[in-house]
């Protein structure tokens, strides 16, 4: 397969000798190949099979018995499950090189072949959600619906914005050919940018492993290049932004959303007040958390203000010793295990069995991802892994992610996946277990401190800087109500967030005002990244649990991650004493960042 054949290139951290071999995925599990049978067959069969499904069930769900209707919900979950294997394998096959034109040809047609498939079956869910509550309740008293009940919950919270039969199909089967079709440019656009740094032609995903260079000048050349492409490329990403700012609001108007974050805030079955309750919090704590350790960082280097580029610079004291990927598995399943060994052996089988794709290649999608496919097969983790002490963070956050999916796909296709408030509760909490089994084994002083001060980075990063992501995406999304807005506009938002989440101590250079161009969840997934801040002050709070209780505390641990999407954040959170509604919650989970914070003012 083309997508797996690319030479690799040279790692911007270290050459590939030091990294050891790195795995990369065989995705034969989904498909063999793009040209296959076996695909081929699973689309027409899929095709003909939902045909017959609306043949046999559109303007009939209402008359069924519960028990017949339970038997519709599983035929349309399993033919659910094989367009989900479809597009989970044409994805993939794309994220491995972006760059590839037939790959991209291959990615956009099965988009469309499945958009057309998905659009026959849309009458169900329509229709399931046009049944009245009192009729529905009586059919749930037989078993094979009441298996459903979370699915049918969820689907029909969305009732209230639900348009007429004829919008919904429209708006679609436009999808292709509208928000996907602008992402698709956005993923390719970024794949294929170029970084000049010290003679060589670097990806963003190289380029901006360099911010964290021991090397200050290596930083500022490789921050000056980021910033210098950015700004060559910023009419096309504010034309993309504009255009799917544009979109959203016309969708959230038709939908009566009342704001643009609320169809979000519902999709992760999360009440709009704990939201801003989250936000809030975050941005309170903002002169305590970021605002103070960026000013004590700026006093260990010495200067007054840090330059951006040297936010995420490690300390001097911080080893650079480059993570020889064998050592990195050993490490992140080492702390799965001492945790739980169940977690470690599901762990184990993404490395045993070609789950992961690790090398940096050209074209290949930037960053890192877990994707669960389908619960009939099994998640694929995309890392860039440079060997970094940040890169064992994340393999340890992506294969929290993979975990979870694993544990959570005997709910089924439509119950499995978790809601996004929930979705990186296993990551972050993998990356914490994995922290502190590195830093337990560190005795040297200086070292440690080193150690404490990334984790802390990496909590900002996650918490302050989301929640600063969220509150630019909702000031950019309520100015496009009034207009297209300019690069200069757009860019004028985010250098006024960005001076007030990460405070006085980090001084910006006229470039960092293109950084917003490069942020894929903001063009992926709206709205987002207020997931992480949850998820990270969540994980907090369970650690906190987790440490004062270990008895019963990993087997409850895993039975909230088997659970999926079947519960809601309140029902699961209540066996470990926690709740998300309540406002302390959100103070608990900063007051551990604060806390590493005190440790290292302490230690001066």
């Amino acid at each position: 397969m083309t997508s797996q054949s690319q030479s690799k290139a040279t790692t911007a951290a270290a050459p590939e000798a030091a990294l050891g071999p790195l795995p990369e995925w065989d995705l034969g599990d989904l498909y063999p190949g793009r040209d296959s049978a076996e695909l081929k067959r699973d689309l027409a069969r899929t095709e003909a099979d939902a045909g017959a499904f609306r043949e046999r069930y559109e303007g009939k769900l209402q008359s069924l018995s519960g028990a017949a209707l339970g038997a519709a919900i599983a035929t349309y979950e399993r033919l659910q499950e094989t367009l989900g294997r479809i597009m989970s394998y044409a994805y993939l096959v794309y994220a491995g090189n972006m760059e590839d034109a037939e790959i991209g040809r291959f990615f956009q047609n099965m988009q469309e072949k499945v958009n057309a498939i998905s659009t026959v079956l849309l009458f169900f869910t329509l229709e399931l959600n046009r049944i009245e509550d009192r009729d529905l309740e009586q059919k749930l008293g037989a078993p094979e619906l009441a298996h459903y009940a979370p699915w049918l919950r969820d689907t029909r919270a969305f009732r209230p914005h639900q348009l007429s039969d004829e919008l919904e199909k429209m708006l679609h089967e436009k999808y292709v050919a509208g928000r996907a079709a602008w992402t698709r440019l956005f993923d390719e656009t970024m794949a294929a940018l170029r970084f000049s740094i010290d003679g060589k032609e670097l990806t963003s995903a190289e380029a901006l492993h360099l911010l964290s260079e021991p090397d200050p000048e290596k930083r500022k050349r490789a921050a000056k290049a980021l910033g210098e492409v950015f700004g060559r490329n910023v009419r096309l990403f504010a034309l993309i932004t504009n255009t799917l700012a544009k979109d959203k609001e016309i969708e959230d108007r038709w939908r009566k959303f009342p704001h643009p974050i609320s169809s979000r805030n519902l999709g992760n079955f999360v009440e709009d007040e704990v939201v801003d309750a989250l936000i809030s919090a975050v941005r309170s704590a903002f002169p305590a958390l970021s605002h103070r350790y960026y000013r004590l960082k700026a006093k260990w280097f010495g200067v007054e203000r840090l330059a951006y580029w040297d936010r995420n610079a490690p300390l001097p004291e911080q080893d650079d010793t480059v993570v020889p990927w064998p050592e990195a598995q050993r490490i992140v399943l080492g702390a799965y295990a001492a945790f739980s060994p169940e977690l470690a052996a599901i762990g184990r089988r993404f490395f045993e069995q070609r789950w992961i794709d690790a090398p940096v290649r050209p074209g290949k999608s930037p960053g890192a991802f877990a994707h669960p496919t389908v619960p009939s097969a099994h998640p694929y983790l995309l890392l860039n892994y440079l060997g970094k002490t940040r890169d064992v963070m994340t393999l340890a956050h992506e294969l929290g992610h993979g975990v979870h999916q694993v544990l959570a796909g005997p709910q089924g296709q439509l119950m499995a996946d978790t809601p996004l408030t929930l979705a990186e509760t296993a990551s972050v909490f993998g990356e914490m277990l994995t922290f502190r089994a590195m830093l337990a084994r560190e005795s040297e002083p200086r070292r440690k401190k080193a150690m404490l001060a990334q984790k802390v980075e990496d909590m900002l990063n996650t918490v302050v800087r989301q929640i600063a992501f969220v509150t630019f995406e909702m000031r950019v999304h309520d100015a496009r109500r009034q207009g297209e807005l300019t690069p200069e506009q757009i860019s004028a938002i985010w250098l006024d967030v960005q001076r007030e989440s990460l405070g006085p101590a980090i001084r910006f250079e006229d470039e960092y005002r293109w950084y917003w161009t490069y942020i894929p969840h903001f063009i992926h997934t709206p709205f987002y990244v207020y997931a992480y801040a949850f998820g990270d002050c969540l994980v907090n709070s369970l650690y906190a649990v987790y440490e004062g209780a270990h008895e019963g505390f990993a087997r409850k641990y895993l039975d909230l991650l088997r659970a999926g999407g079947s519960k809601r954040h309140k029902e699961l959170l209540a066996p470990f004493g926690l709740d998300a509604s309540d406002p302390a919650f959100w103070q608990k989970g900063l007051s551990v960042i604060a806390g590493f914070i005190d440790e290292l003012e302490a230690m001066g």
